[in-house]
């Protein structure tokens, strides 16, 4: 029986041409971030599964890809319960790994500390165009400092990198929890419904507001709650000044300075990018992990009607390891939705080294091997792409393969150099 050539189901294989892509989009992005002051880390793929199902990760702890225990500890014929047999899992995001990490090494760690991590994550999810069950995902993330510097810094360094990969005209929208909790508040929903009132808020963007309304009545709230809850979504579409409005009318279910700091992030950014981009105040952005507690963004492109990465605050996830909460903020790119874009828009390399073929006749003798391989250590050495192969016997299809692959220039050596 043959084996299975196709990759598991959610998973892919890449080819060179992409590979090409994502290995010069992963230069740039390292780059970039290394000149704000991130720093690479790197962390297992496989975390403690107590961590990973530790109600910080929302719906995606649904689709974790958990892990038997192995040798003696796996005992499948006395085991009661999955925990018996499960003691792992596969990251589902990078967050985790990185809160648990900073906490287990925080002593040797400047702070605030600046970290920067790509890598593979894992989710059981339903595979479609841009998703996949194995992805790659970019964080950046400033641990222990607690003003807004932090959302300040982590947007222009991600808008940054996305105008060094050649996008323009994208937006960053932004919220904060606090402002979402406080418009919950102002109508009347009880705190312990706040989640299906943002679950409902998350899709007013495919529902529309009297589509968002007509679920809220479904899920049992009264219309007084309803009416007041519309009422701020149908004046911020009227108003002038969406943070002024809010501010006005959440006195009293909001901290004072929430709205003010919101303001200076979007002022600041704004008044220093460097990048071809809008940032907007989105009051319909709920973000889904269930650890973010202030300011949280989204990367869309509404030329191609799509988010691109996202982000926020998570002040309240290294006290889970510590019994200590030390600020912390992070933005993640979506890589594998930037990938699909710049491979579907044709994207080139720019600056990238001439890429030379030299098509050898076969059986040539070692001394003209060797003559021709100096010669393509000499390009190497001065920054061409050389590759050494056999020649066929269909040259002219051999180079338009090669072609194809992006080779530009061709060389062809003979057994005797004066026949050439």
């Amino acid at each position: 029986m043959a084996l299975i050539k196709k990759p598991v189901t959610g998973m892919k294989d890449i080819l060179p041409a992409e590979m090409e892509i994502r290995d010069y989009c992963i230069s740039v992005i390292k780059k970039t971030y290394a000149e704000f002051g991130f720093q690479s880390i790197e962390t297992p793929c496989v975390e403690n599964i107590a961590n990973l199902t530790s109600k910080q990760g929302g719906d995606n702890e649904k689709l974790i890809f958990k892990i038997l225990k192995r040798g003696e500890k796996l005992k499948l014929e006395s085991a009661q319960s999955e925990a018996d047999l499960v003691d792992g899992g596969l990251r589902y995001d990078l967050t985790v790994p990185l809160v648990r990490y900073f906490s287990n090494h925080q002593n040797e760690l400047p702070m605030p500390f600046k970290a920067l991590q790509m890598g593979n994550v894992w989710r059981a999810d339903r595979p479609q165009k841009g998703r996949y069950r194995q992805f790659m995902q970019c964080d950046i993330d400033i641990i222990g400092e607690p003003s807004n510097l932090a959302e300040i810094e982590l947007i222009l360094a991600t808008t940054t990198t996305l105008g060094n990969l050649g996008f323009k005209n994208f937006q960053i929208r932004i919220n904060e929890r606090r402002i979402l909790k406080a418009m919950a508040a102002y109508s009347g929903f009880p705190e312990d419904r706040y989640t299906d009132v943002f679950i409902i808020l998350d899709k007013m963007d495919k529902i529309g507001l009297d589509g968002a309304a007509g679920e809220l009545i479904e899920e049992g709230f009264t219309e007084e709650m309803r009416d007041r809850y519309v009422s701020l979504f149908e004046g911020l579409q009227s108003a002038q000044d969406q943070l002024a409005y809010l501010e006005e009318k959440l006195e009293g279910f909001i901290e004072s300075d929430v709205i003010p700091q919101l303001r200076e992030v979007m002022e600041s950014v704004d008044g220093t990018k460097t990048a071809d981009f809008k940032i907007v105040f989105d009051p319909t952005i709920v973000r889904g992990m269930s650890y973010y507690t202030g300011t949280i963004f989204e990367i869309a492109m509404p030329e191609l009607g799509i988010s691109c990465g996202g982000g926020g605050r998570y002040d309240g996830m290294v006290g889970k390891f510590t019994g200590k909460d030390v600020p912390a903020c992070g933005f993640s790119i979506g890589f594998e939705r930037i990938i699909l874009i710049l491979m579907e828009q044709g994207f080139q390399i720019p600056g990238r080294p001439v890429k030379k073929a030299y098509l050898i006749e076969k059986n040539m003798p070692a001394d003209r091997l060797c003559e021709v391989i100096r010669q393509a250590q000499k390009e190497r050495a001065e920054g061409t792409q050389v590759l050494i192969a056999r020649m066929a016997k269909n040259k002219k299809f051999q180079k338009q393969q090669m072609a194809e692959r992006g080779f530009e220039q061709f060389e062809e050596f003979y057994r005797n150099p004066i026949s050439k």
